[in-house]
């Protein structure tokens, strides 16, 4: 079973992979890098990832249809149990995806893998099963 650095260097090898982070997206720290980061600061880019992905997982309007888990307080649901409602967040731009894969842990299951791919060389929907592959088989601790 991997650890941070070996899955981040196991992403760096998709085809198309620019740079690859482990990020905890309560606080929007970056638990591990490798590679080049988008904006060339791999703590902004990991702040700023951290921002959507806390979107995507705090929000029903991300939950699967079906859902009828109630959160108190209404607005931002925080109390998903230990996994946020959405597997992966996918942004695109003309040059590049950014994969956001959500990991499952048996804390609180607070991070994510993101992976910057390059659009020309990159392969999306490998990447997207990689991940989920690698985040299942992420060892935090």
């Amino acid at each position: 079973m991997p650890g941070i650095d070996e899955c981040l260097l196991e992403a760096m090898r998709l085809p198309g992979a620019r740079g690859a982070a482990l990020v905890d997206w309560t606080s929007g720290l970056a638990l591990g890098t490798v590679g080049d980061s988008p904006g060339g600061d791999p703590e902004t880019m990991a702040a700023e990832a951290a921002e959507l992905a806390r979107l995507a997982a705090e929000h029903r309007a991300f939950a699967p249809e079906g859902d009828d888990e109630e959160s108190e307080g209404g607005g931002a649901a925080v109390g998903w149990g230990q996994d946020p409602p959405v597997e992966d967040l996918i942004i695109s731009n003309r040059d590049s995806y950014h994969v956001l894969r959500f990991v499952t842990t048996s804390f609180d299951s607070s991070v994510f893998l993101h992976l910057w791919l390059a659009r020309a060389e990159g392969n999306l929907a490998l990447a997207r099963i990689r991940l989920g592959e690698m985040a299942g088989r992420l060892v935090l601790g």
